[in-house]
C-alpha cells in the first residue's frame, strides 16, 4: 500500500463475504500481530471452540461449512483491521474512511468498523446467521447459479421466465454482466437453460445447498431478527452503503431495516459501489481473506484505485513498517551519510 497516495485519497474500507475463507487464513498475522492474535482468543473463547485452529488448519470441508465460515471470516477481516490500526499507530487515520460497505456476510464486519457492534456482538449474530441458514437449508433446499455475460434487461427475462419451474431470484449483482441467482434446484436449472440459449459467456451452479439472499431464506430471517432484536446497536461513526438498497445509512432504525431483509434480498455491490463512488470515493481498501471484491471493483470501473490488504498482504506491510522503523530510529554513521 503507497501510504502517501492514501493520505491524499477519499477512502472506503470494503470486507468480503462467504466464499473467501481458506485454510490457513490468518495464521501468518496472528504469529506477527499480537493486536491480531487477541482477536483469535477472544473469537475461540465466544465461541467456545478454536476457531483460530479451525482458520489455520482446515480440515477445507468443516471450514467451508456456512456455520462456521461467516465467523472465521468475520474474524480474519477483524484481526486485519486491528494489526494495521497497531501497526501504523500515529498514521491510524490512513485507515479512516469516509464510509464502509461489506458484501453480503461482510456488511457486519462493516458494522464493527463502524462502531455500531462490538465484536463480540457481531461474532455471535454471525454464527447464529449461519446456523439458522444451515437448518432452513434443509427444510427448504436450493442453490445457487453463477451467471456471466448477460446484461440487465436479458437477465431480468431469465429469471421471471424460470419462475414458473419454482422459486428462484437474483442473489448478487456483484459487477455488470456478472450475477448469482438463488432459488429452488429445479428454477435453477430451468435458469440455467434459459441463460445458456441466451448466450451467457459462463453458466455455473455452485457446489451450495443454501439459497442464499432469496425467499427461501425467508424462516431464517424470521428467527434472525429475533436475535437481532436483543442486541443494541449504536448509531455508526462512520456512514455505512447498504447492500440492498445501495443507500447511505447513518442511524440505528437504517440499519435494523437493512439486517432484517438483508437475509432474503439480493446483494447490490454494482449499484454500493456506484454509490461510493458517487459520494467521492476514488480509493476502495479491501480488508479481509484473498481479495475478491478488489477484483469486482475493478471490473465496475477502472478508474478508481482498489487496494487489497488481505492476511497475508497485512503481513508483508507490517515487516515493510517495521523495517522502515528501524531504519529512522537508528540512522547511519556520520561518514555513512550522503554528500550533498
Amino acid at each position: 500500500m503507497d501510504i502517501l497516495n492514501v493520505l491524499k485519497a477519499r477512502i472506503a474500507l470494503v470486507f468480503p463475504g462467504q466464499g473467501s475463507q481458506y485454510v490457513g487464513m490468518g495464521r501468518e498475522l496472528c504469529e506477527a500481530s499480537p493486536a491480531a492474535r487477541r482477536v483469535f482468543e477472544q473469537a475461540d473463547t465466544i465461541l467456545g471452540f478454536s476457531l483460530s485452529t479451525l482458520c489455520f488448519e482446515g480440515p477445507q470441508e468443516e471450514l467451508d461449512d456456512t456455520i462456521n465460515a461467516q465467523p472465521a471470516i468475520l474474524t480474519v477481516s477483524i484481526a486485519c483491521l486491528e494489526a494495521l490500526k497497531e501497526q501504523l499507530g500515529p498514521l491510524g487515520y490512513v485507515l479512516t474512511p469516509s464510509l464502509v460497505a461489506g458484501h453480503s456476510l461482510g456488511e457486519f464486519t462493516a458494522l464493527v468498523a463502524a462502531g455500531v457492534l462490538d465484536f463480540e456482538d457481531a461474532l455471535k449474530l454471525v454464527r447464529e446467521r449461519g446456523r439458522l441458514m444451515k437448518e432452513t437449508s434443509i427444510d427448504c433446499p436450493g442453490g445457487m447459479l453463477a451467471v456471466v455475460g448477460l446484461d440487465d434487461a436479458t437477465l431480468d427475462e431469465v429469471v421471471h421466465e424460470a419462475q414458473s419451474a419454482g422459486i428462484v431470484a437474483l442473489a448478487n449483482a456483484n459487477s455488470p454482466g456478472q450475477t448469482v441467482l438463488s432459488g429452488e434446484i429445479v428454477a435453477i436449472q430451468r435458469a440455467m437453460e434459459l441463460a445458456k440459449a441466451r448466450g451467457a459467456r459462463l453458466v455455473k451452479q455452485l457446489a451450495i445447498s443454501i439459497a442464499s439472499h432469496s425467499p427461501l431464506m425467508s424462516q431464517a430471517a424470521q428467527h434472525f431478527n429475533g436475535l437481532l432484536n436483543q442486541i443494541q446497536l449504536r448509531p455508526p461513526e462512520i456512514p455505512l452503503i447498504a447492500n440492498i438498497s445501495a443507500q447511505t445509512l447513518t442511524t440505528v432504525e437504517e440499519l435494523r431495516v437493512e439486517l432484517s431483509e438483508q437475509l432474503t434480498r439480493p446483494v447490490q455491490w454494482t449499484r454500493s459501489v456506484q454509490a461510493m463512488m458517487s459520494q467521492g470515493i476514488d480509493t476502495f481498501i479491501e480488508i479481509g481473506p484473498k481479495h475478491v471484491l478488489s477484483g469486482l471493483i475493478r471490473r465496475i470501473n477502472t478508474e478508481v484505485r482498489s487496494v487489497s490488504l488481505s492476511d497475508v498482504e497485512v503481513v508483508k506491510l507490517y515487516a515493510e513498517i517495521q523495517a522502515m522503523a528501524s531504519v529512522l530510529s537508528d540512522p547511519p554513521a556520520i561518514g555513512d551519510q550522503q554528500h550533498a
